[in-house]
């Protein structure tokens, strides 16, 4: 009885809610999260070649960091627009204008960590015979991780937030939930899907540090050293 009054009186928090709407809560967090890693995988997949460009390239760097930036500042409706023609009302449309917006952060922070990598590592490098592939690879790459991973896990909390503007598509996972309750303003869900989404930037982020530590433990040895 007490469930379906915190219904009716339109609570906050409400535990009829929870239970009654559970299918639905999952399979929007199920899309959020599906989005989200979607989007920023491809992210770095663009990214990486981007920023190898820019630092092979140093008159391309420029131009590819300066377009990056101009794609970010676009607000989500404009690109919407200009995305749908190509993409209709899908997720692709939403996919793509995510990849797009995550584009600055790794593109600059992936060329941060490449262009930190000490001059000494790669020369010695070229002295034990190791070609320019080998010594992205196994040299520069892992002497890179730290400042990729902070990239990495910016872009994805930031894709976590945004994905919720998906929402006027159709296609934002509890964006969607929570652009169906503000018209009548159900508090319930504006709470509850706002709050799985910082759950899940939170979660995302944890796990991101953890895959961090695990692929760089030079950092902790160090770390550790410095006390």
């Amino acid at each position: 009885m007490a469930g379906r009054n915190c219904l009716v009186a339109n609570d906050w928090i409400c535990g009829e809610y929870l239970r009654s709407r559970s299918g639905e809560l999952i399979d929007a967090t199920v899309q959020h999260v599906w989005i989200t890693a979607v989007s920023v995988l491809i992210g770095l997949v663009v990214a990486f070649p981007l920023a190898l460009l820019a630092r092979s390239r140093p008159r391309f760097a420029g131009p590819v960091l300066g377009l990056t930036t101009v794609l970010y500042t676009v607000p989500s409706l404009a690109m919407f627009s200009l995305l749908l023609p190509v993409f209709g009302l899908s997720a692709a449309l939403v996919i793509t204008g995510l990849v797009l917006y995550s584009l600055t952060i790794l593109v600059r922070n992936i060329l941060a960590g490449l262009e930190a990598v000490p001059d000494e590592a790669r020369e010695a490098a070229r002295g034990m015979g190791y070609g320019p592939g080998r010594l992205l690879w196994e040299v520069e790459l892992p002497l890179a991780l730290p400042a990729l991973m902070a990239g990495l896990r910016i872009a994805t909390v930031s894709t976590v937030a945004l994905t919720t503007i998906g929402s006027i598509v159709g296609r934002g996972g509890l964006g969607n939930l929570i652009d169906d309750a503000l018209p009548s303003f159900f508090k319930a869900q504006v709470l509850t899907a706002s709050v799985l989404c910082v759950l899940l930037a939170v979660a995302a982020d944890l796990l991101l540090l953890a895959v961090q530590r695990l692929l760089t433990p030079w950092t902790r040895i160090r770390t550790r050293g410095a006390h």
